[in-house]
């Protein structure tokens, strides 16, 4: 059992089982054995890799889609443009490098981070050098105004938690401890639960449906200052519209892995329910999901893949092939991630989405 697994494994048996979403919780963001506390885990030698490191492409196009989109509106100033999670600063860098066709969108905005992870705003302070980034812990720091944001794989990581449809109500599922002293997973009594009573009508007995608790809020926060200021947000994340099935997953070393095996050692993620985005959001808007390979092609991925292309031979044009595959084809990341794009509801929705 890993360190941060000892830990919880003592809690449990101090105090009794834990909700789904205190276990992510604390494997993600332990200030000591937490995932994200002690380490870079992206690329090869990381434990997954992330569109952006991908191929450029992908923050080309989110750039440009969030350029035009600041000046359907007028082309405020000053502007706020942030990232919810922004890795290793490569998604950023790529759309801070498209908008330059636009100089007057860099003159006009400052460049805001919000991360937990201080291994990764290390990260992100080396690749966005000369941006002068300011880094937050949370949204309620930003500063007031127009908002042009991004968040890709950020709500995925946001603490879940889980009910089984029983007869008579709800049970949540919890991490408890096996006869051996081991994490296992366990159910509540059952009990009638007012959060989910819109979910009896379309859900039978034995059915998971997943509510993360943060993420409401944050896209309400991310609506109100959109529909007071202006701004657009793009939210790219792998999920659909209504939770529905046990989505919680961990990935350790490019391979799946059991949610409990290595608490602290492996990232744990669930299905994004963009339909709680959209309607959090209110009085801004929603436009989609649309699927992230079709929004790509329709803001214009296919061409600069061709462009690129043109430049490159041997095996460096099968990994741009590849990668062009990769982000787009449906059997890879082009259906099972979607994106939701947020605006004003008197401005048209961004490039993509209409």
């Amino acid at each position: 059992m890993t360190p941060l697994g000892e830990l919880l494994a003592r809690r449990i048996a101090a105090t009794g089982p834990i909700g789904v979403a205190d276990f992510m919780a604390e494997c993600l963001l332990h200030p000591v054995h937490g995932y994200y506390a002690t380490r870079d885990p992206l690329g090869a030698r990381g434990d997954f890799i992330t569109a952006p490191e991908i191929s450029q492409m992908f923050g080309e196009c989110l750039g440009l889609c969030l350029v035009q989109a600041w000046l359907d509106q007028g082309a405020p100033a000053p502007a706020v443009l942030a990232e919810l999670g922004p890795g290793r600063g490569t998604l950023m860098a790529d759309v801070l490098r498209a908008a330059a066709v636009v100089p007057a969108f860099g003159a006009a905005v400052s460049v805001h981070l919000v991360e937990a992870s201080p291994v990764l705003r290390a990260r992100q302070a080396e690749r966005l050098r000369g941006h002068a980034p300011v880094w937050h812990d949370g949204l309620a720091t930003l500063p007031e105004g127009p908002l042009f944001l991004l968040a890709n794989e950020f709500f995925d990581a946001l603490p879940i938690r889980q009910f089984q449809r029983d007869p008579a109500g709800w049970r949540e599922r919890q991490v408890a401890l096996d006869t051996a002293g081991r994490l296992g997973f366990a159910l509540s009594a059952p009990a009638p639960l007012a959060l989910l009573d819109h979910r009896l009508a379309d859900t039978r007995p034995g059915e998971v449906v997943e509510v993360c608790p943060s993420a409401g809020p944050i896209a309400a926060e991310i609506g109100r200052r959109i529909a007071a200021h202006g701004g657009a947000a793009l939210i790219v994340d792998y999920g659909g519209w209504r939770s529905r099935g046990d989505t919680l997953q961990a990935v350790r070393d490019h391979a799946f892995d059991d949610p409990l095996a290595h608490p602290g050692e492996a990232d744990l993620t669930a299905h994004v329910d963009f339909e709680v985005l959209a309607h959090a959001a209110a009085p801004a808007a929603a436009a989609g999901p649309v699927p992230q390979g079709e929004l790509l092609r329709r803001l214009g991925i296919d061409a600069r893949a061709e462009r690129l292309a043109a430049g490159l031979t041997g095996e460096a044009l099968a990994r741009h092939r590849a990668a062009h595959r990769r982000l787009t084809h449906p059997e890879e990341m082009g259906r099972v991630f979607q994106s939701l794009a947020i605006h004003p509801a008197d401005a048209p929705a961004p490039p993509g989405f209409a």
